[in-house]
């Protein structure tokens, strides 16, 4: 088989619209100036092409997450110091490559290259976590930065002004006098709107293990998007890791949470969790008006009456419970677990737990509770 080389600047630019379409922003400008860059520094120099496109591809930390993960699928090259060199083969020369910045089109064939990368990030966000290899999980991290969760919102007591609404007869008097008597503008208020709180309960036991690491990845970026945000994991015994999942980096948070989780890969008794969570932080207000997520397939231990009674205490306290399950992406899945049969009656809303995109749609389904 023949390979074709292509010229340098059909390469870079088809890895600036890689990045593009991985969700990185990349504006023309930001094109522009990665070429002129790299034309200063020079294709041989490895580290400073590596270093280059940081600076000026990337806007936020999210982003050098992003560039790295691209950069390695398109150059076959980890960050410079690690593994081998880059496949640059240039068959032009850096005076070419310093007047690319125009903004031309980088061939038909990179576009399609593009496509081809956007298309098959779409299909990693629909696989099931458990069925990925280790170099799809990779990839897979970069996508939790793209997650954007809303937090669900209630209304207070406390009024608040407002555009329309109901009449605020105070301040409208008050502007009155302050006009000397003249009619002025009628004022309303509404009730105010705050975060309403968010309770993760997530299960790390042996039949989870697949999406263990994925899940605590979610419960991290829903710690870092909101501080009302709590997240616990369930085994044989109930642990508090939301302090652990506030570290910014992804994955020191992951070490620190499992520094601190004992029963990691053990059995499940999501009875004696859910009843550990209630009694020491569920009813001294945790779980009142709060969304209550729980993170299991269903496989309990122990009695499923005790489950349910657990369940029944929980709705009670909680605003919305939402119960993900990763074997309910499957298209042959059926509730036959005895800790689903029995926690399904206090269940609001069941949904699958396997995907990327089934998480998207988990975080959405917290956002309108």
């Amino acid at each position: 088989m023949t390979v074709v080389a292509r010229p340098a600047e059909e390469i870079l630019l088809g890895f600036a619209r890689a990045l593009r379409a991985a969700g990185v922003a990349v504006t023309a400008d930001r094109e522009r100036t990665y070429l002129q860059a790299v034309a200063t520094v020079g294709l041989d120099d490895q580290a400073a092409v590596y270093a280059v496109g940081r600076a000026t591809l990337c806007g936020s930390p999210a982003d050098l997450e992003r560039h790295d993960l691209v950069y390695a699928a398109w150059f076959g090259a980890e960050r410079p110091g690690v593994v081998r060199k880059a496949p640059l083969r240039p068959s032009t020369t850096m005076a070419d490559l310093q007047d690319a910045g125009s903004g031309e089109s980088a061939g038909e064939d990179d576009l399609e290259d593009v496509r081809a990368m956007a298309s098959a990030t779409e299909v990693l966000r629909h696989r099931d976590i458990a069925s990925m290899s280790a170099r799809e999980r990779a990839a897979l991290t970069a996508m939790f930065a793209a997650l954007r969760p809303r937090s669900p919102r209630r209304r207070t007591h406390r009024l608040t002004a407002a555009r329309r609404g109901r009449v605020d007869a105070r301040r409208t008097l008050r502007e009155m006098i302050r006009r000397h008597g003249e009619p002025g503008p009628i004022r309303h208020q509404r009730r105010a709107e705050r975060a309403r709180k968010v309770v993760v309960l997530i299960d790390v036991s042996g039949s989870m293990n697949a999406y263990t690491d994925a899940l605590l990845r979610l419960g991290h970026v829903w710690c870092r998007g909101s501080a009302a945000v709590e997240v616990f994991t369930v085994g044989t015994r109930l642990t508090h890791v939301t302090r652990a999942l506030q570290q910014p980096d992804p994955d020191r948070a992951l070490v620190a949470a499992g520094q601190v989780i004992p029963d990691w890969s053990g059995g499940t008794r999501l009875a004696d969790g859910v009843r550990a969570f209630l009694e020491r932080w569920g009813r001294r207000g945790m779980a009142r008006g709060a969304v209550v997520v729980i993170v299991s397939d269903g496989w309990e231990r122990g009695e499923p009456e005790v489950l349910a009674q657990q369940m029944r205490r929980l709705h009670a306290l909680a605003h919305h419970v939402v119960w993900a399950n990763p074997h309910r992406g499957h298209p042959a899945y059926a509730p036959v677990q005895q800790g689903i049969i029995a926690a399904l009656p206090y269940v609001d809303t069941f949904v699958a737990g396997h995907s990327m995109a089934a998480f998207a749609e988990l975080l959405e389904v917290v956002a309108d509770a």
